[in-house]
């Protein structure tokens, strides 16, 4: 027993060691721990789907744009509800589009940008949509042309950061949806696109992405603190990659999926604000890119994506993710 006791301390020993090294090199990182939490199948999408935008609203989940039967302009709109776990055809966008920047705010859905071909010619066009009424309006165009940027929602205004036309940007883009009007905020440090982009605890993360490709994937992580209009650095992600799915719950970041060149990730990634690091969770059991993530109920749901890199194989996979 005495024997036993003194491996299990040297082996928990040289574990401390390799962890600590491993810590010195990427900061913020846990490079080995049991896989947490657990995904369960949902109704499938009804038909392949792929570079979708993804938005949680009033407990549904909308998917909008995006390839599909055989178009890269698609102007689906469809909503999950968790309830019946059933989906349902709502009125299409105005224009077909993918790589749409999409967020759900104070009941209706808002959507900017993206692209008419595959991953390129981006449009400046905005749209909301009201799902009492079923129906699309026109909104102020984005200031320029961007497709695959991102959007998020807080302090009453929708921020629009990243994205790309010819190349990526890192601009940060405020619209307020009672004046239509549109303001400039401080732009992200490193340009980039197809990044998630979510808001914990009253401040702006944006997560991963691509500098214009994806042989050229990124970790960043940055936060940023509308009160000092200002970016700072967190720790990265434990590996670079773009076109994942990003979503809060339980006052954690949770990354998932994404591309790289030869490769689609099934990782799963949870961020905790307080220690500034991320922690793998249960891998997702179908690898995707090129969808999103939504949080309802003590759920969160991936609807849709691509299952090999690039937009050749969309896939109507609908898995959903719950913390332990």
């Amino acid at each position: 027993m005495e024997r036993l006791s003194r491996r299990i301390f040297l082996g928990r020993a040289v574990a401390g060691l390799a962890g600590a090294f491993l810590e010195s090199l990427w900061p913020g990182v846990v490079h080995s721990a049991p896989a947490r939490g657990r995904w369960a199948s949902r109704a499938p999408l009804p038909f392949p789907r792929t570079e979708v935008s993804v938005a949680a609203l009033d407990g549904k989940v909308y998917v909008i744009g995006g390839y599909a039967l055989g178009r890269v302009d698609q102007p689906l709109n469809q909503v999950y509800d968790p309830g019946t776990d059933t989906w349902s055809d709502l009125t299409p966008m105005p224009r077909g589009l993918n790589h749409v920047a999409v967020v759900g705010f104070q009941g209706r859905i808002y959507a900017f940008g993206g692209f008419v071909e595959q991953n390129r010619s981006a449009v400046e066009d905005a749209y909301v949509y009201d799902p009492r009424e079923n129906r699309w309006e026109r909104i102020a165009p984005l200031p320029g042309k961007r497709g695959a940027a991102s959007a998020a929602a807080l302090g009453g205004v929708i921020h629009v950061v990243g994205g790309r036309d010819v190349q990526s940007v890192g601009t940060h883009e405020v619209y307020d949806p009672q004046r239509d009007r549109w303001e400039v905020r401080a732009p992200l440090p490193d340009p980039r696109d197809h990044m998630g982009l979510v808001v914990l605890r009253g401040r702006i993360h944006a997560i991963g992405g691509r500098f214009n490709t994806f042989a050229r994937n990124l970790a960043s992580h940055h936060v940023y603190d509308p009160s000092r209009d200002r970016w700072e650095r967190l720790a990265p992600l434990p590996h670079p990659r773009s076109g994942v799915a990003a979503a809060v719950l339980r006052d954690r970041i949770y990354v998932f999926g994404g591309e790289e060149v030869g490769r689609v990730f099934a990782d799963a990634d949870a961020y905790d604000p307080e220690q500034d690091r991320w922690v793998p969770v249960a891998p997702m059991p179908t690898p995707r890119h090129g969808t999103g993530a939504a949080a309802v109920g003590e759920w969160i749901y991936v609807p849709g994506g691509g299952l090999t890199v690039g937009g050749s194989r969309p896939s109507a996979v609908h898995e959903a993710f719950r913390p332990d």
